[in-house]
């Protein structure tokens, strides 16, 4: 059986609700410390909301987990702000896109630590997954009048409120005129002379104001293009650029970039000790390094001289391999209570040394409660392994029967292929150690998939795949696992009849949608017909009864959807289920020809079959959408044990899962196992 975590909720139905442990995964872009309480750390993520860490248990709390589905949005980090006169008080810019269809982003404030929010009256585009998300920080508390607050958008301008964020204003004097969809990046307060303060109009310069922002003067001679901001103690301005790193004292500019580090200058992550104002920190990234020369530097005579730190890692994650460290680092920062500590963020996580000026110093990642990857796909078959994950970025993994432990690697290995994304698993129903996954690299534009024969354990390449081709969506054959069926982005579907050792084209079939970012499954295989699959598109239920080599139409009945999700019923041929969001949940018994829709269902945004309760051949159908069986329909999680006359709402009360859930499974090997991935919060898993 499977022990949910400590931190999982319990709902009324008697279901809890936690995460699978996976370890990160997703781009952690700022992190802060109170200066006056002790061990008092916050993170913002681009796309996996805010958190606050727990130094008792080493671990993160989420903070924004109770904004569901529609509010998805504000789990991007568009900035964070400390009140340093308060260390319960904390201010969040959430939003992840600019564009019209993602909504407004907006401001909002903690009395509590993040316990409870209080949204401001600011509602503005924000992007805290889009360009140079990496830069900060755009919200900034007045040290000596927390009253006072600034905030930099990316399309609007400098914005303040001078009554502690109730209401706000458009700073007219600021004249600045930053990159379109980057703009104001930073802002710092001087926290020794009242009314200094510093605001980086990235492509244009930074800003100077000595009265609190009522006015704004243009530096001289200040770079362009600044990626982060510090201000010592003693009032010098450092500040990472396009071209390296420089100081400003005195009014003069000084150029402190380290020499010798690489063709391009890269440096983001930059920090002054609170304590030692010639004390810095900066980082170049892995990413960018053209040498060995890589990786955190330290100066403590004010950027005079440099020096590379030595590390020694020690994961608590055990798939991360050493190249994660300082990947692409976004923030490190002093720990102003702790000598010696500091923290580091980068693409996939969180680091922390407790002695920086050891050398080597020793760095542990710690991800506990940071789950962030982005999925693409879940399998969860009828022996082995529990759950199997395709997800962006970091590949994919097979968690065994242990959900509540990291998994030991990614499924690319010593001895199998590893993809930048996986986006999409299936297994053969007769053999379900036998399994297709299919993938590929973004970041060099190559595409392929692979095999397993041991339940996803170990994994061997396709022997050939076309060039130029990204695959979405795989459904393998219930009786030949050397058969199975991919649809391509934004073209003629394909199939294997060798196990990937040769492909040729599916023909009756649109062209399939557009890649990489898809999460519809509009095909799927006959769980007992081995020559039978099923496909679905705009209204219309395709089949082919040849082992996917032609299709036909069988019904062109259905609602027209894009959100929609096709499944099919082991042990019953021509058992088909298809979601289409608001228009329903519809069930299928002779193979597509006729549909039926389940009428208690007002939408059906994601749903799963699963083994049956004791004594039942009835498969557990859970579904995360809207049930209207009274007249006033109720949003959640839900599960039907009797095809969907009835529903019990297993879902964690004024908690459903939100940011864009977007897989939804369920085990046939345990009986109440259900599982959801999501668009940045990871994939979590429900029990009875």
């Amino acid at each position: 059986m499977v022990t949910p975590s400590k931190l999982a909720c319990s709902a009324t139905s008697g279901y809890r609700w936690t995460h699978v442990a996976i370890g990160g995964g997703g781009y952690v872009t700022g992190v802060y410390l109170h200066p006056q309480q002790r061990d008092l750390v916050y993170i913002r993520t681009d796309i996996g909301g805010f958190y606050r860490w727990n130094p008792v248990d080493r671990e993160w709390i989420p903070l924004i987990d109770h904004f569901g589905l529609e509010q998805s949005n504000y789990y991007g980090g568009e900035a964070l702000a400390l009140d340093p006169n308060n260390s319960n008080i904390v201010y969040i810019a959430a939003g992840k896109y600019t564009a019209n269809w993602a909504g407004l982003g907006t401001i909002f404030k903690s009395s509590d630590r993040g316990q409870t929010w209080t949204k401001l009256k600011i509602d503005l585009p924000m992007g805290g997954n889009e360009t140079q998300r990496w830069l900060g920080e755009r919200l900034a508390v007045n040290p000596f009048n927390s009253h006072v607050i600034f905030f930099g958008s990316r399309l609007n301008g400098l914005w303040k409120s001078s009554d502690a964020g109730a209401t706000w204003n458009k700073v007219t004097s600021f004249r600045g005129r930053p990159e379109v969809n980057i703009g104001i990046t930073g802002i710092v307060f001087n926290k020794n002379i009242s009314g200094l303060a510093y605001a980086n109009a990235y492509g244009d310069g930074i800003y100077k104001s000595t009265n609190t922002g009522i006015s704004w003067s243009k530096i001289p001679g200040s770079p362009s293009q600044v990626n982060r901001m510090a201000l010592a103690s003693n009032g010098v301005l450092y500040v990472t650029h396009a071209s390296g790193v420089s100081k400003y004292a005195n009014n003069v500019w000084s150029n402190i970039t380290p020499t010798n580090v690489g063709i391009e200058n890269k440096f983001n992550a930059l920090a002054v000790d609170p304590n030692n104002p010639n004390r810095i920190l900066i980082v170049y990234p892995q990413y960018a390094c053209k040498t060995n020369n890589c990786g955190v530097f330290q100066s403590t005579n004010g950027g005079a001289t440099w020096q590379k730190k030595k590390h020694i890692l020690k994961p608590q994650v055990p798939w991360w391999p050493d190249s994660y460290f300082a990947s692409a680092t976004s923030a490190i920062e002093f720990d102003p209570k702790t000598p010696g500590r500091a923290w580091l963020t980068d693409w996939f996580g969180i680091w922390q040394t407790d002695n920086i000026n050891a050398e080597p110093s020793i760095w542990s990642n710690y991800q506990k409660g940071h789950e962030e990857v982005v999925s693409f796909a879940l399998a969860s078959p009828p022996s082995g392994s529990l759950l199997l994950s395709g997800v962006a970025d970091v590949d994919g993994f097979n968690h065994g029967k242990r959900l509540d432990a990291y998994p030991c690697k990614q499924f690319g290995g010593e001895n199998s292929p590893r993809f930048q994304d996986t986006y999409s698993l299936a297994y053969s129903e007769s053999n379900p150690s036998r399994m297709v996954r299919v993938g590929g690299n973004r970041w060099n534009k190559t595409y392929t998939g692979a095999t397993s024969t041991d339940g996803g354990l170990t994994w061997r390449k396709f022997l050939s795949f076309p060039q130029n081709t990204i695959p979405l969506r795989v459904a393998m054959s219930a009786t030949n696992s050397n058969l199975f069926v991919a649809i391509i982005n934004q073209g003629q579907p394909i199939r294997t009849t060798n196990g990937g050792f040769s492909w040729g084209k599916v023909s009756g079939l649109p062209n399939g949608p557009k890649a990489p970012w898809y999460w519809g499954q509009p095909l799927a295989p006959d769980k007992v017909d081995g020559n039978t699959f099923y496909y679905y598109s705009r209204g219309k239920l395709y089949r082919s009864n040849n082992g996917g080599a032609s299709f036909s139409i069988v019904n062109s009945s259905l609602p027209s959807e894009n959100w929609s999700m096709l499944k099919t019923v082991p042990g019953i041929n021509g058992e088909l289920w298809l979601s289409l969001n608001w228009n329903g949940l519809y069930r299928s018994t002779d193979g597509g020809v006729n549909f039926t829709k389940i009428t208690k269902v007002e939408r059906a945004y994601l749903y799963a079959l699963g083994k049956p309760q004791t004594k039942s051949k009835i498969p557990a159908l859970y579904l995360y959408g809207k049930i209207n069986s009274t007249g006033n329909g109720a949003s959640g999680i839900f599960r039907s044990l009797d095809r969907g006359e009835t529903w019990t709402n297993i879902d964690t009360p004024h908690k459903t899962i939100g940011n864009d859930p977007n897989v939804m499974e369920a085990s046939w090997q345990q009986f109440g196992l259900v599982f959801i991935g999501t668009n940045g919060k990871g994939i979590y898993y429900g029990t009875p």
